[in-house]
């Protein structure tokens, strides 16, 4: 995979537990949770897991635990993150992970059951709307891209994000596009992107939703 040799890695400070949050354009913060992606899939992972019901596509896997999880259901599943910690981290779980930006060729694209964006990815890009067009090409007729949504964001933002973290919370990184969707707004993402939701939901202070493809999801 040598054309993602020279991608910055935006969350390899997170990935390796330095940062702890991001720094956004607005003046915001975004937590993040470094210790609970690399601990067992828990609390409200298990609002997307309980919805997997088949082959799943976890996007921006980070070190693995939904992969993980889905696995020890007896469910195929693959992750895919550009990350070298990230890919480092699933080899050492033992769960498989494919080293590639989401926006390359993927395996088995339109196959799959079940597409995962957790953690806030749906911010990767800064774009949600081209993200989850992206994503909608994954999955089969009838199948569903899972999503996670922000719990204290209204509306739709877009902008850029920065790492932070350490003692005095210092700069770790630099400036990359990012963008949040709050739970109000996922409906109107969703259909710009040709989905539609199907259901939402919330659990241990994370909120989801559950999108078909309008064509017959």
């Amino acid at each position: 995979m040598t054309a993602l040799a020279r991608v910055p890695d935006e969350f390899a400070t997170a990935l390796t537990g330095q940062a702890t949050a991001l720094e956004l354009s607005d003046g915001g913060c975004c937590t993040l949770e470094p210790d609970r992606w690399r601990d067992p899939a828990a609390g409200g992972d298990h609002w997307l897991l309980d919805r997997c019901h088949g082959p799943t596509l976890d996007l921006g896997c980070g070190p693995g635990r939904l992969v993980q999880a889905l696995r020890l259901r007896g469910l195929p599943a693959l992750g895919v993150d550009k990350s070298d910690h990230a890919i480092a981290q699933c080899d050492d779980r033992g769960v498989p992970a494919r080293r590639a930006d989401i926006f390359t060729s993927l395996p088995d694209e339109g196959e799959w059951d079940h597409v995962l964006l957790a953690d806030g990815n749906i911010g990767i890009g800064g774009d949600p709307v081209t993200l989850l067009r992206r994503a909608a090409t994954l999955v089969r007729t009838g199948g569903s891209v899972l999503v996670e949504t922000a719990p204290r964001r209204r509306g739709l933002w877009r902008g850029s994000a920065r790492p932070r973290g350490g003692d005095r919370g210092g700069v770790l990184g630099q400036w990359f596009a990012w963008a949040e969707v709050g739970v109000d707004a996922i409906v109107t993402v969703a259909l710009q992107a040709g989905l539609r939701v199907a259901e939402q939901g919330a659990l241990s202070g994370r909120g989801f939703a559950r999108l078909g493809l309008v064509r017959g999801g």
